[in-house]
């Protein structure tokens, strides 16, 4: 961690709230439902498609849980009613997860069909390696009885060629990421181009299998190895995407989507933006960077590492 990421990261929890959600408007949609609805209809205008996401983590009990679970099946409904080209995304520790790995499954399970009855699609996101194999087990079995649903893997863990390997055969949604965790080196790759390859190796091999992947990076060194892959492959545009999170290094989105790629955008949203963007902080310093030089204006030209 550099001596200028570290002081910030000192100095950001006695920042006042209201300096805090100016810097982070440009990433986070906002406190409720309707600010991110705006957002989307946006996006929507711009000619993206969209991911709705509730902030939060790490809920301390069941009834929390259950009250995540409701605010998500709102959430799918308000997409629904507009019509948005969009998804819900749960952490799974968001329903419950730590709580009892039953819950999480019966949460999901009860808004898998939910989405089901409106037409949309949820995924299971993937979060740091201590929870790997119940999010794993939670994602099988919901995918034994609905095919609206999908898995985050991380090509950062070693692991993550074996995961694919193992996963049951069948229709298959992915999202391929490199991992915002900072792993122990024992379990991990943590140089740049390991995880690039590693990155591209996995997603050559879902591609293989039949799945449909998402491929969630701002790494443009990284998209072009990934463009070449499709191409390679011959693949249309549905069986693929790139995913980005909004606010970072928009005119990476514009020069994909006007290459004719489909270009999703991740929209957090929630009355939990400071505490989670803080606890993200910490858990990787390196995200800071990103935020620093998109504050400059920096975000958009620089080729990622």
């Amino acid at each position: 961690m550099g001596l200028l990421t570290g002081a910030v990261l000192a100095v950001l929890p006695h920042v006042p709230r209201p300096v805090m959600r100016r810097l982070s408007a440009r990433y986070i949609a906002g406190e409720a439902l309707p600010e991110a609805l705006q957002r989307l209809e946006s996006l929507r205008a711009a000619g993206h498609p969209g991911i709705l996401d509730i902030l939060g983590e790490e809920v301390d009990g069941e009834a929390e849980a259950r009250e995540v679970a409701r605010d998500y099946a709102r959430a799918a409904d308000a997409l629904a009613e507009r019509s948005l080209d969009a998804y819900v995304s749960v952490k799974p520790t968001h329903f419950g997860l730590r709580v009892s790995e039953s819950l999480a499954l019966e949460l999901y399970r009860q808004l898998a069909a939910h989405c089901a009855r409106i037409g949309r699609f949820v995924r299971v996101e993937m979060e740091d390696h201590t929870t790997t194999d119940a999010t794993l087990r939670v994602f099988e079995t919901l995918r034994a009885d609905h095919d609206n649903v999908g898995i985050v893997l991380q090509s950062r863990l070693f692991r993550t060629p074996q995961d694919i390997a193992r996963l049951a055969p069948g229709p298959l949604s992915v999202r391929m990421v490199k991992g915002i965790y900072l792993e122990p080196p024992e379990i991990a790759h943590v140089e740049p181009e390991p995880i690039r390859q590693a990155f591209v190796d996995g997603s050559r091999a879902l591609l293989e299998r039949g799945a449909r992947v998402s491929f969630a990076t701002h790494d443009d060194r990284l998209g072009d190895r990934l463009i070449a892959l499709v191409r390679e492959r011959g693949m249309r545009s549905e069986h693929y995407e790139f995913q980005v999170l909004l606010g970072v290094r928009e005119p990476l989105w514009a020069s994909w989507r006007a290459d004719g790629h489909v270009v999703r955008v991740y929209v957090p949203y929630g009355p939990e933006w400071l505490a989670y963007s803080l606890r993200r902080l910490k858990k990787n310093p390196q995200i800071l960077g990103h935020v620093i030089r998109a504050a400059l204006g920096r975000d958009g030209g620089a080729r990622s590492r």
